[in-house]
């Protein structure tokens, strides 16, 4: 996603200047009377600005610093394209004369968290320790200790990890819900590696709506926050963790003003099921949605665009049984109104599996209420293709992992035979053709890939050593055939 980037003008010594002469003149003309001027009237008091010292004070020592190392990467220092290529590829050959070998190294990374246990459970981002071979928590005492990780759930950004300690201080932990607008935050990581780094600024929206991180409601902020401040605390005035910073909308790599943190009663829930099930279970309705425009509102009978349209119904879901049919608008789920489609998929995917839920329709220019029963979002639906035959060696045919594509792309792409997202890759056969996450397999061998369960039984029959054709629309734009050689036999 690109940020636009706005040349700002000064005007600070034009307004000053002309808010004196505005004040001369106003003096000049003023009755000499006892009366007061208006602007002195109706002039607001000026509130003092925040004293952060105590906030912070009384709340780093349950933040912590986390380091990870991660495994070498696979052939470092060969020419760029081998991968992609392959031993056999066409290259391949080429590449072997001109190779020349470079010591591996191996990766590391640095992030935040902060401790929601005195017996070292801690909270921080999932992609801060994803991936990791060791992961190390420095205390704020300077105490380095090993973590183990608890759980990791990529798709709210967030991980649980645990130390073997006692008696730890612990982050209070505030409600999420009850954060507005214009409210001030803080925020303390280790930007760049820089410890105990304490930023501030305000909330700037609620509720915001990112990429493919269909169920986390951002908190957008102005708090300046840079790589290192990632899985470290958002407190609000009161010393409370609302939030967990996540990202950065930049162009540069750096900070440009604009921050996201994942609210802490999601990170909470997360948590939680993290700890008693090592996964999350998330609510599903089989549905497929998006916005209302200002003309499609008209055209439904709507005073103004809201809600959330449905597309597409899956015959055997939870929204079918309740009877929500194609065309329909969700405007309230369970109690809760829905302004945007947006903000559905973080209130379903919340909902307890098996609760029954009201939830209000816009239908032939009038509300109704339907009843649905939540059912649980499909391991299948973020697949590997280590399914089937391949189980029993725990090896994968092409290495990735899939997803159904959203309801989003789907539309816009006009894709009619469904097809898979990939949303990871590891080196194999897919990399080596070129398969990159975000790209959309639509078609395998000749055959229509419709959904992540359908991939999954079609992988295992690929032909063993010889090319096969997969159509693939790019995550760059624009749809093409690339070749996958499935090997005779798994090194």
């Amino acid at each position: 996603m690109h940020v636009r980037a706005f040349k700002l003008r000064s005007l600070g010594v034009v307004a000053i200047t002309a808010l004196t002469m505005l004040a001369g003149c106003a003096r000049a003309q003023q009755p000499q009377s006892g009366v007061a001027p208006l602007a002195a009237q109706t002039q607001p008091a000026l509130q003092p600005l925040p004293d952060f010292r105590e906030l912070v004070h009384g709340s780093q020592g349950s933040v912590v610093n986390i380091s990870t190392t991660q495994k070498p990467s696979p052939r470092a220092g060969i020419p760029p394209g081998w991968e992609r290529f392959g031993d056999d590829g066409p290259f391949g050959e080429l590449f072997k004369r001109f190779e020349r070998p470079m010591p591996e190294r191996e990766g590391h990374s640095l992030g935040s968290g902060f401790i929601i246990s005195a017996d070292g459970k801690i909270l921080t981002n999932a992609h801060v320790v994803d991936g990791a071979e060791s992961i190390t928590v420095k205390l704020n005492d300077r105490t380095e200790k090993p973590a183990k990780v608890l759980g990791i759930d990529k798709a709210s950004d967030v991980a649980l990890l645990k130390i073997d300690a006692k008696n730890l201080p612990v982050a209070k932990i505030g409600d999420s819900d009850k954060l507005g607008v214009g409210e001030w935050v803080l925020a303390i990581g280790s930007p760049f590696g820089l410890e105990y780094t304490a930023t501030h600024g305000i909330v700037s929206a609620v509720g915001r709506p990112l990429g493919d991180s269909n169920y986390v409601p951002f908190i957008q902020t102005d708090v300046p926050v840079n790589p290192g401040n990632s899985g470290g605390p958002l407190f609000n005035l009161r010393g409370e963790v609302v939030g967990i910073n996540s990202q950065i909308y930049s162009r540069t790599g750096g900070y440009m003003g604009l921050s996201f943190a994942i609210p802490i009663n999601i990170a909470r829930n997360v948590a939680l099921q993290l700890e008693q099930f090592g996964h999350v279970n998330r609510g599903w309705l089989g549905i497929s949605i998006q916005s209302v425009s200002s003309d499609m509102s008209k055209a439904l009978g709507l005073d103004k665009p809201m809600g959330a349209l449905v597309g597409d119904v899956d015959a055997k879901g939870p929204a079918a049984k309740a009877g929500i049919k194609a065309g329909d608008v969700i405007v309230e789920f369970d109690g809760r109104a829905v302004a945007d489609s947006s903000e559905l998929p973080p209130l379903v995917g919340a909902t307890p599996v098996g609760r029954s839920v009201p939830v209000k329709v816009w239908r032939d220019q009038r509300e109704i209420t339907l009843k649905t029963t939540v059912a649980a979002l499909k391991n299948e639906q973020v697949a590997s293709d280590d399914a089937n035959d391949d189980a029993k060696t725990d090896k994968a045919v092409l290495n990735i992992g899939v997803a159904p594509v959203p309801a989003e792309a789907r539309e816009q792409l006009d894709l009619k035979s469904g097809g898979v997202m990939v949303a990871e890759v590891r080196s194999g056969p897919a990399s080596r053709a070129g398969i990159e996450r975000g790209d959309i397999i639509l078609k395998l061998n000749g055959k229509d890939v419709k959904d992540p369960e359908q991939f999954t039984k079609l992988v295992p029959e690929l032909p063993r050593g010889k090319p096969i054709a997969a159509l693939v629309q790019k995550n760059q734009g624009g749809k093409l055939f690339v070749t996958i050689t499935v090997p005779e036999k798994h090194s």
